[in-house]
């Protein structure tokens, strides 16, 4: 049994398509006012099919088919509204711009894109919680910590999963007389027909018999920690133990994957390029204008299997100071132009290079500085386990995550580790491309400031 309905994206998509069409019907009757002929809307349903394709995509880079999206109702008005100006853009390019199909819609293109943002909006606040869940199953929560917590509010407060949880077990009290009665009097005066369960914790074991008589009534078991990786989108902390890391992780070549990541790399790192080559004489005179200087800095980080790899940016600070950010006796600061290029994200094109050259690839943990890595190495378990796979661009963390910049953070880095670890141990090319896609999703929020 799974804790989210597997197919609410699927749900969502089928819902966008019907608003899609039936908002080009409306637009066309709302235009001649009258019901438009089978002609009439097939002449215009070609070219707009292949708008309502890109406009999936646009939906899609803006987040509109998360698993938590559904539920902000209140931040879908402006969600929605922002990628309709972007599909407004990307219908007048290609209405005008490509001519292709003989139709300059006008009027229809205004009228339908106020018709299908009432209608899209109208679906996603409303529709997809009419058809799209049924009544939630009672379930108890048997475990403890901070995940246990974080994991009872998450399903209580939202009506996305297809349980809800009517108490909750704190399994330190294993060895309490009763405890096991409290467990049965929830079970039968709840009706409830699924217990998750913190496996790995050290107090189950006495609790187990008493479960596996459950069984017999019919009562689904579902492992705690699975359902806090498939919410949270990352790996729960207090899991990580070395069985975890024999059972999911592996260095093993992948093969197709490996190709077409490496693909992906290259194919997109050599015209991305064009951006840094074009900026650079901006950049030295910019510099220049500001002080003495290079243009460029060369860091050093580390990389896969803790090898130190040279990474090359355009320079945000006075002077290089390589991550060692105690030792030096003079005070470093990011420049007026270095502000800039890291609002921007400019700095980080350079790396393009580092991707063709195999050092780095778009897609990977963030790779860190040497005197990081040591103090995370020491006061961080298993932290070197992200080491083990190329570090990228951009990553899952990078996305997700809390991460601490221009400085070491050991709280925020064990936050970032989880959805590391997640990624590491869920890599594939279908999650590299979202990973990429979210990536485009923050510059096009940097460039729209």
């Amino acid at each position: 049994m799974s804790l989210l309905n597997r197919k609410e994206a699927l749900i969502l998509l089928l819902g966008d398509i019907c608003s899609f069409v039936v908002a080009l019907w409306l637009s066309l009757l709302i235009r001649g006012l009258e019901v438009p002929s089978n002609d009439l809307f097939l002449t215009h349903f070609l070219p707009f099919s292949i708008l309502f394709v890109l406009w999936i995509l646009v939906f899609y880079i803006a987040g509109l088919y998360e698993k938590h999206t559904v539920i902000l109702k209140s931040k879908l008005p402006t969600i929605i509204t922002n990628t309709q100006l972007a599909s407004s853009a990307l219908a007048v390019m290609f209405f005008y711009f490509i001519p292709f199909f003989g139709i300059t819609p006008k009027t229809i293109l205004f009228i339908y894109l106020v018709v299908s943002f009432a209608l899209i909006l109208s679906w996603r606040m409303y529709g997809y919680f009419i058809i799209g869940h049924g009544h939630p199953n009672n379930a108890i929560l048997i475990g403890s910590g901070d995940e246990m917590k974080e994991l009872y509010e998450e399903v209580n407060n939202n009506s996305i999963y297809n349980i809800k949880f009517v108490s909750s077990v704190d399994l330190n009290r294993a060895d309490e007389k009763g405890f096991w009665d409290e467990i049965i009097s929830h079970v039968y005066a709840e009706d409830v027909s699924v217990i998750a369960i913190d496996l790995a914790n050290k107090n189950v074991e006495p609790v187990l018999p008493h479960l596996y008589n459950l069984i017999f009534s019919k009562i689904s078991f579902i492992d705690m920690h699975k359902i806090y990786e498939d919410i949270f989108d990352r790996v729960p902390l207090s899991l990580l133990r070395y069985d975890w890391f024999l059972e999911n992780i592996s260095t093993a070549s992948r093969g197709g994957y490996d190709i077409l990541k490496r693909l992906m790399d290259i194919l997109l790192s050599i015209p991305l390029l064009v951006v840094p080559i074009l900026a650079c004489p901006f950049i030295f005179v910019a510099m220049k204008l500001e002080g003495s200087g290079p243009i460029f800095t060369v860091q050093d980080r580390v990389g896969r299997n803790n090898h130190i790899i040279r990474i090359l940016k355009f320079r945000t600070m006075l002077f290089n100071d390589n991550g060692d950010w105690q030792t030096t006796d003079v005070v470093n600061k990011v420049t007026r132009v270095g502000n800039f290029l890291r609002k921007t994200r400019l700095d980080e094109f350079p790396q393009l290079w580092n991707v063709l050259r195999g050092d780095i690839s778009l897609i990977g943990p963030r790779p860190e500085f040497p005197e990081a890595v040591k103090r995370y190495t020491d006061e961080i378990s298993y932290y070197n386990v992200r080491h083990l796979i190329k570090p990228g661009l951009s990553g899952w963390a990078q996305i997700y995550g809390e991460h601490p910049h221009h400085g070491t953070d050991v709280d925020k880095t064990k936050n970032k580790l989880s959805y590391d670890l997640y990624y590491i141990k869920n890599r594939s090319f279908l999650l590299d491309l979202k990973i990429a896609l979210q990536t485009l999703k923050t510059f096009a929020s940097i460039a729209g400031r």
